[in-house]
This record gives structure tokens, sequence and C-alpha cells, in this order.
């Protein structure tokens, strides 16, 4: 204890940057969290407090559920296309396979440079999945 007899006063241990919010994550992070689990963690931020008053995370928080529905639609699309590409021996087949690869594999570099361009507080604009996702931010 000091020589006065008073104990030292109690503040906070560490300071928060500018970018943190109220509920304590900051602006960056929430961003990219809204891209983690696609249209899920979209809704999420769009319904939390804290966060769905901040333009920049419903943004991407837009963008991760428009583009996880383009995501879906296009697999139901290609699972159509490489229905009717079975019917053509071994060449179809091939072919099926190398259109879901490219899609799943289109899919996944897409979803990372999202997360990572958010985290990094970039806008990336998607080319049609981004300006709907600004109008309704």
């Amino acid at each position: 204890m000091p020589a006065g007899g008073a104990a030292p006063a109690a503040g906070p241990a560490y300071s928060s940057g500018p970018q943190a919010q109220a509920g304590g994550m900051q602006d960056n992070l929430a961003a990219a969290l809204c891209y983690l689990v696609g249209v899920i963690t979209g809704i999420l931020f769009l319904v939390l407090e804290p966060y769905n008053r901040n333009r920049n995370i419903r943004f991407h928080a837009f963008q991760s559920i428009f583009f996880w529905i383009a995501a879906m639609v296009s697999w139901v699309v290609l699972l159509i296309v490489g229905v009717i590409l079975h019917l053509i021996p071994i060449i179809g087949s091939i072919i099926s396979l190398l259109l879901w690869l490219g899609l799943s594999v289109g899919v996944l570099v897409v979803w990372l440079m999202l997360m990572y361009k958010a985290y990094n507080n970039e806008k990336w604009l998607l080319p049609v999945i981004g300006p709907l996702a600004e109008k309704q931010a």
C-alpha cells in the first residue's frame, strides 16, 4: 500500500482502439466474421445491437448473405448440369467433375478473400452482389 494508506485507483488495464465497438469487438473483426459461417453470421450481425447500426458491418453482412445465396444457386444449377453431363459416358463425368472442382475452389478463394479484405478494412465489391449489398446497407 502507498504511504498515505489509500489504495491506488483501479483503471482499465488497456485502452480500446479507435475501432472498438460498444460490444467490445473491433469493426474489422466483426466485418470479417460476417463471412465466417455465411448466411448465419451475416444475419447474426444484422440483428445484434451494437453492430447493426454500423454501415460498414451491415454492408459486409449483406454481401455475405448474397454471396452464399449465389453460391448455393450456382451449386444447384451445376448439379442439374452435372446430371445431364453424366448421360455422356466418361467425358461427361470428367467435365462434371472439373466444373464442380472449379466452382468449389472459386467459392473458397472468393470467401477467403472477402474475409481477408474485410479484416484489413478494405471494401471489396463483388460484381453483381456488391452494389446490392451497398443499397441494403
